[in-house]
């Protein structure tokens, strides 16, 4: 119940230049939540120290008021599944020269923002008090990703003739969510300036199955499918495969690869390999799996990929350690495909 949601109440010091936030305020009625809105901060309130999570600076414009944001976030934990439902907006900043605006909300997973993990909804015409009641879902989050990522949620104005103009932007920690239970918001929207870190881009994610068969002697590996691709192709998709790669000195039954799915961010493959290997050798080996965007007559554009392994870190080396202690036991993960170093994964 949006009601009841906890409204984080944001305004500007103006001599500072520095956005600060009040304690969340329980509302249970619109009017008490308009007032809370309109309530200046109490004098003696401290801005808060900006952690490494709000790497931010913060744009002071006491004159402009940019909106409210009504959202819902749900994460299930059982199916990797972060479910964004954008419900509406209130009061938005006048874009256009008719004193309205034609807005969408965009969302970004950070760290790691990239086209591969931005979601928007569409756009709405000629208001400034839109209600788009749409879910927009990232599929593949872990758990530990939840304790370290924030999702940015960006209004802004499209613009068929020039630029979309920014309205306005609101930053949840993900770890603020209790995994299966939705979790309702209701924030003022603030103008903030990304501050852009070197990182490894990430270009979107696969799922992954890992089982030693004891009786055959086998590795197989399982994979499954591919969510929010990074789009290579002039039309907005990519052709992907998966390669499968096991590490060193498996000779030519070491490569593997899927069929290649046309025009799509989000393929399904549910492919199998098998690598015939004494379970004691596995702690030697590395699995590369990278994927592919395949264009005819031409080399292939490297999408993205990852390495399981005991040199792994994260879910990688996790994932890896759990499929050498759990014999005859399918365990499957999804993992973030990076593009930081094509070379390990030469096609």
């Amino acid at each position: 119940d949006v009601e009841s949601s906890s409204l984080e109440r944001c305004t500007t010091a103006p001599s500072s230049g520095v956005m600060m936030k009040t304690q969340p305020l329980v509302s249970s009625t619109p009017s008490a939540r308009t007032a809370a809105a309109a309530a200046s901060p109490s004098p003696g309130r401290v801005a808060p120290q900006q952690t490494e999570e709000d790497e931010v600076d913060y744009d002071s414009d006491e004159s402009t008021t940019l909106g409210l944001l009504e959202f819902s976030l749900l994460y299930e934990q059982e199916t990797h599944a972060l479910h964004c439902c954008i419900v509406k907006a209130k009061g938005l900043k006048p874009m256009d020269s008719n004193g309205l605006a034609d807005p969408y909300v965009k969302l970004h997973l950070l760290p790691g923002a990239s086209k591969s993990n931005k979601l928007r909804t569409k756009t709405l015409k000629h208001t400034l008090n839109p209600v788009w009641n749409e879910t927009l879902v990232y599929h593949g989050i872990t758990d530990e990703e939840m304790t370290r990522k924030s999702l940015r949620l960006a209004v802004s104005d499209e613009d068929k003739f020039g630029h979309n103009e920014f309205i306005g932007e609101t930053r949840v920690a993900l770890k603020k969510l209790k995994f299966n239970q939705k979790k309702n918001f209701s924030v003022c929207l603030e103008r903030v300036v990304q501050v852009r870190t070197k990182s490894s881009e990430e270009r979107g994610r696969v799922q992954v199955s890992l089982h030693y068969d004891s009786r055959q002697g086998r590795l197989v590996v399982g994979v499954v499918r591919c969510a929010h691709l990074a789009a290579m192709d002039s039309n907005g998709y990519s052709d992907p495969f998966v390669k499968v790669c096991l590490k060193p000195d498996m000779g030519k039954k070491a490569k593997n690869k899927t069929q290649t799915k046309k025009k799509t961010l989000n393929p399904e493959y549910n492919e199998e390999f098998s690598y015939e290997i004494k379970h004691g050798e596995l702690a030697k080996k590395t699995l590369d799996i990278s994927v592919w965007d395949y264009d005819m007559g031409k080399s292939n554009d490297f999408i993205g990929g990852c390495q399981l392994g005991i040199q792994a870190k994260g879910e990688c080396l996790k994932h890896w350690y759990e499929c050498l202690k759990n014999k005859d036991k399918k365990i499957e993960r999804w993992h973030v495909l990076l593009n930081d170093d094509p070379a390990k994964f030469e096609d």
